[in-house]
């Protein structure tokens, strides 16, 4: 009988901790997920009244019964993700709840009015139209400038992001717990963001109150050309309009629908497989047209992108459609300005046999038929569509050729990379003593023993620092080295930097560096140090400088040299100075393998 009791006993403290690891289980997918407050309430009944019903009545009940009550549980606790889904909802402009709305101001378009930041020093206007949703017989066109409007339009909220795949939201928290390292628990994002192919909108960052001929900075977001929005608060305007510069940034078109290219289309527009540029262009019109009325120069913009958004500044750079309007530019963390551009580019002839491939596997015998799909059946082709196309209107050549040839649309360039580029490209793919000469020679070919010669990998870690710095110099570092001679060439004015400033978040990472250049370390943050807020300053006065008058130097920032072509940079990191191109052997491997000229 004490032996009966004992292990009811036991059962019953094995069931109570089967109840709390449910229960815990339960909340963290409402947490991760963003389910709604109403989720809570039902979690909070479901599972509180189960351990009543437990303690009260199940308490002799055989285990039929008890079997039969876990599995309701179960399927109540199912019932309320399902019903307390987080919700799809706009963005909006600025974190304040019920903003104070600024004047009305006339785009020219039609009047907008927008809303301030948290102290009324920065009016932020988000979805201001730009394009005529490119839907219909409108997707894989050009886009079409948008339509006039009367009423005034109250941009308090970004538009949705253009489409893509979009991941979960847990996957999404887990990223940032794991990646970024600075997830925070909160009720206050228990929504979804939209996604929709009408994504054509304008964002604008301006200093409070009445401005006139204030710089402007246009950033394009990266993303693989596949993914992004221009919400997010690595790159806020916000910093950049308390000193004095109107910031914009844009929506455009990813994947299949920014980038499939069909010979159909071009005969019929005389381009094919580039509307995300085209889109990009149409934007750069806007600004030349609307920007005055929010204080900016039109004459005085500078054009600024982050990995795949650099990859577009550079083409932009070289395109006789972007001639005009922009004096500026800015690209980090990627160009396409090498012999052998090595990632978002391709041929016309490769763009033109993957459209049509990508036809055949939807049973599509003309474009038309491929528009009339159903954008989510086709969203899946994001990584078959997501390079910039030579078609011989916004890209006449390779940029490479364009820039040998003199044709350059900027007259001053700001560039540069991190130190440790690779680290989320090669998170599962890490090198050791026993694979790293298969991965150099797989890449590297006749020219591996010069590599492994320079860059040996005796040991584990020896391997692993290696294969990191060279995967870094092969996929972004290297275009860097080629478009800083490029432009010397043509007597550009050039400033080339290096970012290794370690911190608990990113740290020198692609896209590290983007809350330093755009001011938005948050403050307190405990992943920061007090050296990562100095170059935080001075990086970002480094950018508004640039982009006020071409030139990063002035007051709070070191001492930038022009570059010169003797391989030296300016290194932001532990300490702000001159430092030698790290891998300049390994470069003049890769000029000989692409026939650098």
């Amino acid at each position: 009988i004490r032996m009966k009791k004992r292990a009811r006993k036991e059962m019953g403290i094995g069931l109570w901790i089967l109840w709390a690891i449910l229960t815990v289980a339960l909340a963290a997918v409402l947490e991760l997920g963003k389910h709604t407050v109403l989720g809570w309430i039902l979690a909070a009944a479901v599972m509180g009244g189960f351990a009543w019903y437990r303690h009260t009545v199940l308490a002799g009940a055989g285990t039929g019964m008890r079997i039969a009550v876990w599995l309701a549980v179960l399927a109540c606790a199912a019932l309320v993700l399902l019903i307390s889904r987080p919700p799809v909802r706009p963005v909006p402009a600025v974190s304040v709840k019920n903003p104070e709305k600024t004047e009305v101001y006339q785009t020219g378009k039609g009047p907008v009015q927008g809303v301030y930041n948290a102290d009324r020093t920065v009016e932020v206007f988000a979805g201001i139209p730009y394009a005529t949703p490119p839907v219909g017989e409108l997707r894989f066109r050009p886009p079409v400038e948008a339509e006039a409007w009367s009423e005034v339009r109250v941009c308090d909220e970004f538009a949705p992001m253009s489409m893509q795949r979009v991941n979960s939201t847990i996957y999404s928290s887990m990223a940032q717990i794991i990646g970024y390292h600075d997830y925070k628990i909160s009720l206050s994002d228990n929504y979804r963001e939209p996604v929709s192919e009408d994504s054509l909108y304008v964002n604008v960052w301006k200093p409070a109150g009445a401005q006139e001929k204030l710089p402007v900075l246009v950033y394009i977001h990266g993303g693989s050309l596949q993914t992004g929005q221009p919400w997010y608060q690595d790159y806020s305007g916000e910093s950049f309009a308390k000193d004095g510069v109107v910031c914009v940034n844009m929506g455009y078109r990813l994947g299949v629908f920014g980038f499939f290219a069909a010979e159909e289309l071009l005969a019929q527009d005389g381009t094919t497989g580039n509307y995300g540029l085209l889109d990009q262009i149409l934007a750069l019109q806007w600004v030349q047209e609307k920007i005055e009325a929010c204080g900016g120069d039109p004459d005085n913009v500078t054009i600024i992108g982050e990995s795949a958004g650099a990859v577009c500044v550079d083409a932009l750079c070289v395109s006789p459609l972007a001639r005009g309007l922009f004096r500026r530019a800015i690209l980090e963390s990627s160009t396409v300005s090498s012999a052998e551009p090595p990632h978002s580019y391709r041929s016309f002839e490769k763009a033109v046999s993957s459209g049509k491939d990508l036809m055949e596997r939807y049973g599509c015998a003309s474009v038309d038929e491929l528009r009339a799909l159903p954008a989510e059946k086709i969203v899946g082709e994001m990584d078959t569509q997501h390079h910039i196309t030579v078609d011989g209107s916004v890209l006449p050549a390779d940029p490479y050729v364009l820039r040998s040839q003199g044709v350059h649309n900027e007259e001053a360039l700001l560039h540069g990379y991190n130190s440790e580029e690779s680290g989320p490209f090669i998170l599962f793919g890490h090198a050791n003593a026993k694979n790293y000469e298969g991965k150099v020679r797989a890449f590297f070919g006749e020219y591996a023993d010069r590599v492994l010669a320079l860059y040996p990998g005796r040991t584990d870690e020896e391997a692993d620092r290696n294969w990191t710095d060279i995967y870094s110099a092969i996929y972004f570092n290297y275009s860097h080295y080629c478009l800083n001679r490029l432009a010397l060439r043509e007597g550009i004015p050039v400033w080339e930097y290096y970012f290794s400033k370690d911190n608990g978040r990113l740290g020198a990472w692609h896209s590290g560096e983007m809350v330093y250049t755009f001011g938005v370390i948050p403050e307190g943050s405990k992943l920061y140090d007090a050296r990562d807020y100095e170059v935080e300053a001075e990086m970002h006065r480094a950018w508004v400088n640039f982009a006020a008058g071409g030139d990063p130097n002035g007051e709070g920032v070191p001492a930038f040299a022009q570059s010169t072509g003797d391989g030296v940079l300016m290194e932001f990191g532990e300490s702000t100075g001159p430092v030698e191109e790290p891998m300049l052997p390994l470069y003049e491997i890769l000029d000989e393998m692409q026939g650098w000229q």
